[in-house]
């Protein structure tokens, strides 16, 4: 949520980030800057009559009882004049916090405009591609001939993009999830298992609700499930006040993620690329105001991830989202494209965003400052691995002639004796 102060001083700005971001019709920053206006009108209405309510309360014990009766009808007037001011400010101001919840943060200076994901910008390549004396298979292919992927019996008992993993599927599954927990707990964050259903305020203040709503799961009690675990643990110090000594906090969780994928059917039909339910691990941190703090944490996300890629031997690009492919909250945004050789091309496997103090006024997370002034912490999540995704990219870059798969070095301590899928 961006400060209404900040709104009311640069409304084109505003207007702007809203344009870019293809989110126009969505908002109207010239309805919502008129019914701040009459919001503020009214508390300043509500705060003259609540000054003289006490006021002529106070009064009443200290004049003659000749003149309270007129005082007590003047004060019951103002009481009631009161009531239907506060009345009304309430719903001024559930109107505006409705407003508000729909503008977009304002996107950083260096990042470029663009419709769609056309507008990305390559930032650097990096790793070395495989080559086979053989054509490569995708890792549909290779999943079912190992027997380790099954997505027929699994679209027939969990519909469109179901699927089982098996045996040794299974463990490479585990093992890529169980190498990145051990690889950002060895840098200091806290790991956590987190609540898989969250309520509605955990999605509004992450940003997810409400402009990605209808691409959320619903269940019962109003919960929803998480697409990520970036609003469970965004959401930790919801309504809490931290100390700046202990900024910044360096959480990662663990958890099923649950997405419809509405708007993408046609895409990625073969294989388990795009499924509604995968696994991640996640990166969050929370960290003292300032763009410059923010950018170093954001590069260092990267890093992370770039870490675990490289230690996993897979190639991969950087690219910078342009305004368009970012979401309505994000400040800039990094993705990494992993390369899979069956489709010689790269895929996308982790977002890593800055938010500055987007997500936080949603959420009411503050510390206090060294000064003991409180303010708003900023917020940034990077995934580090999601999988069958990340499998997938593993499966096929370590494919072999035959069919069978070599693990990786670093996740054979994972494997339980494992060296070869076969």
């Amino acid at each position: 949520m961006l400060d209404t102060k900040f709104i009311r001083e640069n409304p084109e700005i505003v207007k702007k980030a809203v344009k870019d971001k293809q989110l126009a019709g969505t908002v109207d920053i010239d309805e919502l800057l008129d019914v701040e206006s009459r919001y503020l009108d009214l508390l300043r209405k509500v705060e003259t009559k609540r000054a003289l309510k006490n006021e002529l309360s106070d009064g009443i014990s200290k004049v003659a009882p000749e003149a309270r009766e007129k005082l007590i009808s003047e004060a019951t007037q103002v009481k009631n004049d009161l009531t239907e001011l506060e009345s009304e400010l309430k719903i001024s101001k559930e109107s505006l916090d409705k407003l508000l919840l729909k503008v977009p943060n304002i996107p950083a200076n260096d990042v470029p405009y663009g419709e769609g994901e056309e507008g990305n910008e390559v930032i650097r390549e990096e790793g070395k591609k495989p080559t086979f004396d053989f054509e490569p298979k995708d890792h549909m292919d290779l999943g079912v001939g190992l027997d380790i992927i099954d997505t027929e019996r699994g679209t027939k008992i969990a519909g469109f993009r179901g699927y089982f993993l098996k045996n040794d599927g299974v463990l490479l599954h585990r093992a890529l999830m169980d190498y990145a927990l051990d690889l950002i707990r060895n840098k200091g964050f806290d790991i956590l298992e987190v609540p898989w259903m969250v309520n509605r305020d955990a999605f509004v203040g992450t940003g997810y609700f409400p402009w990605g709503e209808e691409d959320h799961y619903t269940v019962q009690d109003d919960l929803s499930l998480i697409g990520s675990a970036e609003v469970s643990l965004t959401s930790y110090y919801a309504n809490e006040v931290l100390e700046e000594k202990d900024l910044p906090v360096k959480l990662a969780g663990v958890s099923p993620c649950f997405r419809r994928e509405i708007g993408t059917y046609g895409k990625d039909m073969k294989g388990i690329l795009r499924t509604h339910q995968f696994t991640k691990v996640e990166q969050v941190v929370l960290v003292p105001e300032g763009e410059e703090v923010s950018r170093d944490w954001h590069e260092q996300l990267l890093r992370n991830a770039e870490e675990l890629l490289k230690q996993l031997g897979l190639s991969y690009r950087v690219m910078l989202m342009c305004t368009g492919d970012m979401g309505p909250g994000q400040r800039k945004k990094f993705d990494i494209e992993t390369w899979f050789p069956s489709q010689n091309t790269y895929r996308e496997t982790h977002s890593d965003s800055y938010f500055l103090d987007f997500q936080a006024r949603r959420l009411n997370i503050k510390y206090r400052a060294k000064d003991g002034s409180l303010k708003y912490v900023s917020t940034l999540n990077n995934t580090l691995a999601a999988s069958p995704r990340l499998m997938a990219a593993v499966m096929e870059n370590y494919q072999q002639k035959d069919g069978s798969i070599k693990v990786p070095d670093v996740l054979l301590p994972y494997m339980r004796g494992v060296k070869e899928l076969r």
